[in-house]
């Protein structure tokens, strides 16, 4: 993270670490200033941290530099920045951040001092890089390690619209694993680097990549920026490509699949059965006055298995007035797993619903951790539901997908949000589908390349 700082000029350097625990990055920020990495005459530090176990050690390390002023404060970040900025401070030269990972209450203190500043966010992480933006010089350097959730889903599109207009991205370091570069953490998302320049110009952005934290792989591509949010998404998601290869194959197939799932008339939504709300109306086994509850256990690719005798989830729910709001009536869905992680061969994992499996039962219950496509609560043309699955199992879906997707999530949003062919074609892939019967990896990428063509 140090090392991504750009060359500078400057004599004096403020440097902002919020959360700053013991001092870990800026004492790695000093010791490249130490080494000549810097011309720096003097260094400011200005680190905060609440923790009382961890302050005096931040302390201890910060002034073992010679040269550097440190200012260690137990304020909290979010007010103090609200009193700095109130009375127009905004002078830090650099910032470099971990900050904590935590959920801001819709009406607590810190949202609503936050949204005093024109900042909306969710998460303190999100908050400090926001906050660290506003306070930075002309041309300030912010590098911080955060989460990936940022980069897509409706409730940070306000953030990503509020660095973006006030800064540069110029850098995003990705670690292509979760596991190895964050042993200790039980993480169940992507974490990456982040470089952005207060009040600079945008240009093409460097990404760089790296398995994990030793580095060892470590790969460079620089890409321009419409490459990273394309200039015809409304969300502004940030895409993350790792290779010139990916990125190309995705842009230029993905260019001809253009229609929103509004346009092509058809909903998506999470399954809207919450088996512990409704626990005492769930069957083990379909009996009498039961339908189907489906769990993504139910479904292959191309295959449904319903009942499952011995499963550890109940195969079917009683329908009566409590639990017929939450029901579909039986026909042909699409539906697709709402939880997979970049490890698993797939992220996206789609299924077409066929009303014969079930029999003659008169409706459907899905389960919570499902996604599914319909027409206004009522099922598609088995055509159509054929085609959207075969469509979202492609490659093509596949690694688009991950580009702004790193956590383990697959959410009903995110699904509105991707580009689909139009119907016809949804539905001439469908039949070519119920006609092929099994279905390859190769099939389904060939033949979707065939109809984009």
């Amino acid at each position: 993270m140090a090392s991504l700082f750009p060359a500078s000029e400057l004599k004096t350097c403020r440097l902002l670490d919020a959360g700053a625990g013991v001092g870990a990055l800026s004492c790695a920020f000093l010791d490249r200033w130490v080494e000549g990495g810097f011309p720096f005459q003097e260094v400011q530090v200005f680190a905060y941290e609440i923790d009382d176990r961890l302050r005096g050690r931040l302390a201890e390390h910060l002034v073992a530099y010679e040269g550097a002023t440190a200012h260690v404060s137990a304020e909290d970040f979010i007010s103090s920045s609200n009193q700095l900025l109130f009375h127009g401070v905004t002078d830090y030269t650099h910032a470099i951040l971990n900050p904590p990972y935590k959920k801001i209450n819709s009406h607590s203190p810190h949202r609503h001092e936050l949204r005093a500043l024109g900042i909306e966010t969710v998460n303190l992480y999100s908050a400090f890089v926001a906050l660290a933006v506003l306070q930075a010089a002309h041309e300030g350097q912010i590098v911080a390690i955060i989460p990936r959730s940022f980069c897509n889903g409706p409730y940070y599109r306000p953030f990503r619209e509020f660095i973006l207009q006030r800064a540069a991205l110029q850098h995003i370091h990705l670690f292509e694993s979760r596991t190895s570069a964050f042993k200790a953490d039980d993480v169940l998302q992507e974490n990456i680097i982040i470089r952005l320049e207060r009040g600079g110009i945008q240009g093409p952005v460097t990404i760089t990549t790296s398995t994990d934290d030793s580095l060892s792989d470590f790969e460079t591509h620089v890409y321009q920026f419409d490459q990273i949010v394309f200039p015809d998404d409304a969300e502004g998601f940030i895409h993350v490509p790792t290779s010139p290869d990916e990125n190309t194959t995705a842009i230029d197939i993905l260019s001809a699949i253009r229609y929103t799932l509004a346009d092509i008339g058809v909903n998506v939504s999470t399954g809207p059965i919450v088996d512990f709300r409704l626990k005492d109306y769930l069957r083990d086994m379909p009996v009498q006055g039961t339908v189907p509850l489906l769990y993504p256990s139910h479904f292959g690719i191309n295959r449904t298995d319903w009942p499952i005798a011995g499963a550890k989830k109940p195969n079917a729910i009683q329908r009566n007035d409590e639990t017929e709001k939450w029901l579909f009536p039986n026909g042909h869905y699409c539906v697709v797993r709402r939880f997979s992680s970049k490890e698993e061969k797939r992220r996206i994992i789609a299924s077409a619903v066929d009303p014969a499996s079930f029999g003659d039962a008169p409706a459907l219950g899905f389960e919570n951790h499902l996604n599914v496509f319909h027409e206004n609560k009522r099922g598609l043309s088995e055509s159509l539901a054929n085609g959207l699955a075969v469509f979202l199992n492609t490659t093509v879906v596949d690694k688009a997908f991950r580009r702004f997707n790193g956590h383990t999530q697959v959410n009903a949003t995110d699904l509105k949000t991707m580009k689909y062919p139009s119907r016809p074609a949804l539905i001439e892939l469908g039949k070519w589908a119920v006609k092929s019967g099994e279905l390859t990896q190769h099939m389904i990428d060939e033949r979707l390349g065939a109809l984009t063509a």
